[in-house]
Formats: structure tokens, C-alpha cells, sequence
């Protein structure tokens, strides 16, 4: 399967609701775990991927930490200007690790998600990984 995420394969962050400049989103699709998105804190937070092309999504993985509730919504159109929710789900917190979250989406088409972090353990979230399986 593909990763559809990765900025190699086209993907990109089109929009983002805050930005440090030391760990640029990015970094989300960039295939490692090692590096990272941080918010600026204050919830909601959010993020738009847009993909080189319209996909059919199977699985979205996400690493991160400290996110407590996540809603991600597919949008299908070209401006990316109408969503639809596919998945909320809420995070385990963990102290010393990443969390590792699979959701399995099965979309038919899309051409955007936007990821939606409703809440967080803590004030700052980061995001060190999106993988969508394609």
C-alpha cells in the first residue's frame, strides 16, 4: 500500500492554525518520527493535508503527544472549502512515548483531511507523523 502522507509522494500542509518556526508543519510529512509540528497552544487546534491527487484512504496513522480528542474530516473539492467528518476518537495519554494511533477510515475520495485537535493533556500538542494508507 501507499503512503499518501509523505511530502515526497506530492502531499502537503496547506493550512495550519499555529506555527512555531523551529519545528515547521512540515514535518508532519516527512516520514520520521524524529522531528515535528508543535502547537502554539489553545484548542482547537487544526491542520489541512492536501494530496497531489483524489484518493482512496484506507487507514490514517497518526504519532504524536499529548493530544487527548482528535476529529479528522475528508474534504473532496479543489479549494478545500467543505468537510465531512470520518473519524473522532479520543487518545490514551502516555508520559514518556509517543502515542501511536490507527483509524481506520475506508474513504472512497478525498482530496484533503483536516485534522481537528479538539483537546489536549497539556497546553502544546505535537504531531511528529501522519502515514495514510492508500
Amino acid at each position: 500500500m501507499l503512503d499518501a502522507a509523505l511530502s515526497s509522494y506530492g502531499a502537503q500542509v496547506v493550512l495550519v492554525s499555529s506555527s512555531d518556526e523551529n519545528h515547521p508543519p512540515e514535518n508532519i510529512l516527512d516520514g520520521q518520527t524524529e522531528t515535528f509540528w508543535v502547537s502554539t497552544g489553545m484548542f482547537p487546534q487544526e491542520f489541512i493535508i492536501r494530496f497531489p491527487d483524489n484518493m482512496k484512504l484506507f487507514t490514517i496513522s497518526i504519532h504524536s503527544y499529548n493530544i487527548k480528542n482528535l476529529r479528522i474530516e475528508k474534504g473532496t473539492s479543489e479549494d478545500a472549502d467543505k468537510f465531512e467528518a470520518i473519524a473522532e476518537t479520543e487518545f490514551e495519554h502516555t508520559e514518556s512515548s509517543l502515542q501511536n494511533n490507527d483509524i481506520n477510515v475506508n474513504v472512497s475520495n478525498a482530496t484533503h483531511l483536516r485534522f481537528l485537535v479538539l483537546s489536549g493533556y497539556d497546553h502544546f500538542v505535537s504531531v511528529h507523523k501522519v502515514s495514510v494508507q492508500s
